[in-house]
């Protein structure tokens, strides 16, 4: 009924009709119940036709399955009809249906549209009471206001807690989208500061390659072999550079940055410095790296620096005074795996599994952290360790599969140094 509610309203509707209409039919003498004759012997209701009270009836109830959509063109029709209907004393679905008006009024059309059809409702019934010389007018007033009065207060509470849901689905859409457009910003931000980061990564090896060009071109006609080994050079450190701008698609740099200044980035191999400064901070950094991380490429060694700095810088902030940290780069094959671990401080929490970390969403450091790893077609798997603790895993690919591996001609020496 919830999710039609119409339906409902029109099976009260119709039970109001069939309550009237067995009113109706009580009332007729047996001698017209046996030949389907009104008799002018009797009073009301028997000695109406059956059409007219049918009629009647229906256009008394039938308006109230549409009292949720229209509910004061409702509530004004069943007074106008009720007139008759009461009039006629057909039943009791005049006063029934004016009460479900009233309620449906409060409740969707509002307090001061329901005050002034409860206002025009009570002069109508005063004056029905008085044209009809109710015996019993008290006693009938007495009533009607205790109704008119019930509906009203359950009117009330009703679109009192109409409103308070609605407020709450509004402020819980408005939280959503809040939170949406804040990782929006996250990952914008993020994603403008990796493009920065590459573009130097870029810069470094098109320097490089016109630096070998020049040599090249004055090498060509006294020493071609020295020409050769330059243009071996240059198609290198151009496929090198390829492979960057390729892992650079999808992102989008934020202009506004160009004004800010470009320092040197660091790599794999400033994460030895980058774990002393976290041990002279008060963190205990175990750091198990591997030997050949070197020759990585530039933007590979910059993202594996930066997701063993934001993890670190973690677990300064949020693991505790006392707690370890464990770092393990290693290089496998043409992946590179890290993971970050620290202890909490010592706080176990068995309630927490491994293997509910992967899904963990996280704050802004953790965004960059996975938006980094996704631009070179890696994965991030973050979340509290089982145990207690927090544990982060990164993998993220050396070589690019698309593009055939360059070949490795020895590099021109001088043209070398010059692009240092």
């Amino acid at each position: 009924m919830q999710a039609r509610p119409m339906v409902g309203d029109s099976l009260l509707a119709a039970l109001l009709g069939f309550v009237d209409l067995l009113i109706y039919v009580s009332s007729l003498p047996p001698e017209v119940a046996a030949s389907d004759e009104p008799s002018p012997a009797v009073g009301l209701p028997g000695t109406l036709p059956w059409f007219l009270v049918f009629t009647v009836d229906v256009a008394m109830v039938a308006p109230l399955a549409f009292r949720r959509k229209y509910p004061l063109t409702v509530a004004y029709t069943v007074l106008v009809v009720s007139i008759p209907h009461s009039a006629l004393q057909l039943g009791f679905s005049s006063a029934l249906a004016g009460m479900i008006a009233l309620y449906s009024a409060v409740v969707y059309a509002g307090r001061r549209q329901g005050a002034l059809y409860v206002l025009i409702l009570v002069i109508v019934s005063g004056l029905q009471l008085v044209l009809q010389r109710e015996p019993d007018i008290v006693v009938v007033s007495l009533f009607l206001a205790f109704a008119l009065a019930l509906c009203w207060v359950l009117g009330e509470f009703v679109g009192a807690r109409r409103a308070y849901q609605s407020e709450v689905e509004a402020r819980l859409h408005l939280l959503e989208t809040e939170r949406d457009q804040a990782a929006r910003i996250a990952v914008g931000e993020e994603r403008s500061r990796i493009a920065r980061e590459l573009h130097d990564v870029v810069a470094h090896a098109v320097s490089v390659m016109v630096v070998q060009a020049d040599g090249a071109s004055y090498a060509i006609t006294s020493n071609p072999a020295m020409a050769a080994r330059a243009l071996n050079t240059i198609s290198e450190t151009g496929r090198g550079a390829l492979a960057e701008l390729r892992r650079l698609l999808d992102v989008l740099r934020n202009e506004d940055g160009d004004g800010e200044p470009r320092v040197p980035q660091p790599n794999a191999e400033a994460l030895v410095e980058l774990a002393e400064r976290c041990r002279s901070s008060g963190l205990a950094v175990d750091l198990d790296i591997n030997e050949d991380l070197g020759d990585l490429p530039a933007g590979v060694s910059l993202g594996v620096y930066r997701i063993v700095q934001e993890s670190l810088t973690n677990a300064l902030k949020h693991a505790g005074r006392g707690a370890k940290a464990s770092v393990r780069v290693h290089r496998n094959g043409d992946v590179m795996e890290i993971e970050v671990t620290d202890d909490g401080a010592g706080r176990a929490n068995s309630l927490v599994k491994a293997s509910a970390a992967a899904d963990v969403p996280g704050g802004n450091g953790l965004i960059g952290m996975r938006e980094r790893a996704h631009v070179f077609g890696g994965s991030l798997d973050v979340g509290p360790a089982a145990g207690g603790g927090w544990r982060v895993s990164a993998k993220l690919p050396i070589k690019p599969t698309h593009l055939p591996p360059p070949p490795s001609p020895e590099p021109l020496r001088g043209a070398g140094r010059k692009a240092q």
